[in-house]
């Protein structure tokens, strides 16, 4: 989809950011000024905002990078406009390169790694957020900004990025990673808080829903061999299938549980996509293009099923204390 005259070039390459998450959703923002009835919420019309902004935010999101990687990072800049005989992954892949190619493995694999992240339920954090401001009757602009900063956080959307980087640690400290017993004493250590972040988190293990595995792993897994393949990536592909292999026992261990967490989708895609050469900055928005679908469906069923605001009730479990003025503090 196009994007109305000079929108790149007054929203997008004039105010480029690092934070490419920032960008889109202010770039969403932005797309209301150019809606003739913004806050109407009849279903038509969010079913027509809805479809125009899962088209136009690999738009911002591939364009927010090249101003972001030109303007900050020196590099050249090339804007390539999106093929509308081309799928979504096709122009992604086409739009981020120079030389606009790629091969068929690739634009499936990324076509795939899309679909996969659409959507698992609405107890997720962005989901829940999408509902909470649909509730209180504000417009699709403002759900989906809101869905997107949500989902921008290392312990949701970021948290690719997190698996990629511990990879890299780990590559970069345990001399021999084909040794079982060193990778899991440096598993343990990452897991103590006494190495990688030390945030004491072996990251893309455990799922708040999926237990026994994530049926998103085990799909996108099937791309990542394949990918790997093609890439000459087996070393990097034996790294992670050792990690996925010890750190359930790890975890058991460090928690006296004979209760083993499975790998998540967020430990494969990062690794995906490194091989199809995507920057970092992005893995976290190619999750927002790909969750949007969801997040529409949800504001769509939120405002047609249900009509009262969400608003949690917290109790204070503070203990009481009696008032002291100001001036006796």
């Amino acid at each position: 989809m196009e994007l109305p005259n000079n929108f790149v070039k007054n929203v997008i390459l004039r105010q480029n950011c690092k934070d490419i998450m920032n960008t889109m959703a202010r770039s969403v923002l932005e797309m209301a000024a150019y809606d003739e009835d913004p806050t109407d919420v009849s279903t038509p019309h969010v079913l027509k905002q809805c479809m125009k902004l899962i088209a136009t935010l690999p738009l911002f999101a591939v364009y927010g990078y090249h101003a972001y990687s030109h303007y900050d990072c020196n590099r050249s800049l090339i804007i390539h406009r999106p093929d509308p005989t081309l799928s979504m992954a096709e122009n992604i892949l086409m739009m981020l390169r120079p030389d606009g190619k790629y091969t068929a493995t690739e634009a499936e694999a990324l076509d795939n790694a899309l679909i996969i992240h659409m959507e698992h339920g609405g107890g997720n954090n962005s989901a829940f957020t999408t509902r909470v401001i649909t509730s209180a009757g504000s417009d699709t602009y403002s759900v989906i900004a809101g869905a997107l900063l949500s989902l921008k956080g290392p312990k949701h959307g970021g948290a690719n990025i997190k698996v990629v980087q511990m990879m890299d640690d780990i590559k970069a400290n345990v001399i021999d990673p084909t040794d079982d017993g060193e990778l899991s004493n440096y598993l343990s250590k990452i897991l103590n808080k006494e190495a990688f972040d030390r945030q004491g988190l072996i990251y893309g293990m455990g799922h708040a829903v999926y237990s026994i595995s994530d049926p998103r792993a085990q799909q996108l897994k099937q791309f990542v061999y394949k990918m790997a393949k093609e890439k000459g990536c087996d070393a990097e592909l034996d790294l992670y299938e050792r990690v996925a292999r010890l750190a359930p026992d790890v975890i058991a261990t460090k928690r006296k549980s004979p209760i083993k967490v499975c790998v998540n989708v967020d430990y494969y895609s990062g690794f995906l996509y490194r091989m199809l050469g995507i920057p970092e900055e992005l893995y976290t928005p190619l999750f927002a293009i790909a969750r949007a679908s969801g997040w529409s469906a949800h504001r769509i069923e939120e405002l047609v099923s249900s009509g009262k605001i969400i608003r949690p009730a917290y109790v204070s479990i503070a203990k009481e204390r009696e008032y002291v003025p100001l001036e006796k503090r």
